[in-house]
């Protein structure tokens, strides 16, 4: 098969959604397949390398997304998708389903989408409180909905906004983890303890939550540091929020070597984002040996499935505060075991089958397994 994975929202310094359409992408072509990138940049580019072909569109910067930027150069996407002519039209995000499934449906091109976010979630802190946010974005995806073939969906909270349509359309898939790359290291340092918070410095993520969470143990006591891995609009905002605190703002890390050794480095993750829709940062701590502590809402709990993997917390400071307190009074053994252990039932090529089987499915092929 010949794969197009198109999204918007990718960039140099994307976190989790640049992760999944790069490994996925690696695991179609050791799959045997064919895969292209369509992605929005700062000039028009096509070029070959050994993970596939990659075309760039010039595209305009998306205001206040802090670097983002957004196909809007239709006419431009659909002439090359009509060039690339795939098998399958991969959309990694919500905003261009509408023109895009005109030109797949006049073409026989099964449509699937892969959503990355849920839109009441993501825009709950960007709209005012009385506008009927829930019912909107119902409205939303009973067309998204109805304009794609396939919808394939990370985890029960990113399902739950389809469950009421028609369900054969929807799949569940988890994404994976490199657990060569993310894998536990030896603790180094005193008595302090290390926190790590890997996460878009944005609205919506909520990075706010963790310096405070450190503020909160620091009154009663506990000798935390926190490194905050990554970069967003709202960086200066968070710097001088952490004044007088013992954090390191550390930017974002292109490196997957060092943000692993980075992560592997800590005693435990915060990953304080009610909206996350499934948690790949959560799920990397956990393959590096480091537990989580989570919001109850979002998806990020749905991955302790070890007693000492982490804590699900109301997602409040003090909350937040409290499961790493609780975690601490665990053997580090344990729950280093725990978190690890859970991180080996998510590897990427079960990702990539998962896929590969839906893609399948909608193109009449069987696809071979990926490799491990």
């Amino acid at each position: 098969m010949r794969i197009v994975q198109l999204a918007n929202f990718y960039t140099p310094v994307s976190g989790g959604l640049r992760t999944c359409v790069e490994q996925t992408g690696r695991g179609y072509i050791a799959a045997g397949h064919e895969r292209v990138t369509l992605v929005p940049g700062t000039e028009d580019r096509d070029i070959t390398l050994p993970d596939g072909r990659h075309l760039t569109v010039r595209s305009p910067l998306l205001p206040g997304s802090g670097g983002y930027r957004v196909l809007t150069a239709r006419t431009k996407v659909c002439a090359l998708l009509d060039l690339v002519r795939p098998d399958v039209l991969e959309a990694n995000d919500k905003l261009s389903i509408g023109w895009l499934s005109p030109w797949a449906r006049s073409r026989g091109v099964p449509l699937v989408l892969v959503s990355h976010e849920r839109i009441n979630a993501i825009l709950r802190t960007r709209v005012p409180r009385w506008f009927p946010l829930d019912s909107a974005a119902t409205a939303v995806n009973r067309r998204l909905h109805r304009r794609v073939d396939h919808i394939v969906l990370a985890s029960a909270f990113s399902a739950a906004e389809f469950n009421q349509f028609q369900p054969a359309k929807t799949h569940r898939v988890p994404l994976g983890v490199d657990l060569e790359m993310f894998r536990p290291a030896a603790r180094t340092g005193g008595d302090e303890v290390r926190l790590v918070t890997v996460s878009r410095l944005s609205t919506e993520k909520h990075p706010d939550l963790s310096v405070e969470a450190l503020r909160e143990l620091r009154r009663r006591g506990v000798p935390a540091t926190l490194d905050v891995i990554g970069t967003g609009p709202n960086l200066r905002k968070l710097e001088k929020l952490a004044e007088g605190l013992p954090v390191r703002f550390v930017g974002h890390v292109a490196d997957r070597q060092r943000l692993a050794g980075l992560v592997a480095g800590a005693d435990v993750s915060l990953s304080p984002s009610p909206a996350e829709t499934f948690g790949l940062a959560t799920l990397e701590s956990l393959a590096c040996g480091v537990p989580v502590v989570v919001p109850s809402r979002g998806a990020a709990g749905e991955l302790l499935l070890r007693p000492e993997a982490g804590r699900v917390t109301d997602g409040t400071p003090a909350g937040l505060a409290d499961g790493v307190e609780s975690l601490l009074a665990v053997p580090a053994e344990r729950r280093r075991a725990d978190a690890r252990a859970v991180a080996e039932q998510f590897p990427w090529s079960a990702t990539v089958d998962g896929l590969l089987k839906i893609f399948g499915s909608a193109t009449g092929t069987r696809p071979e397994p990926a490799v491990p």
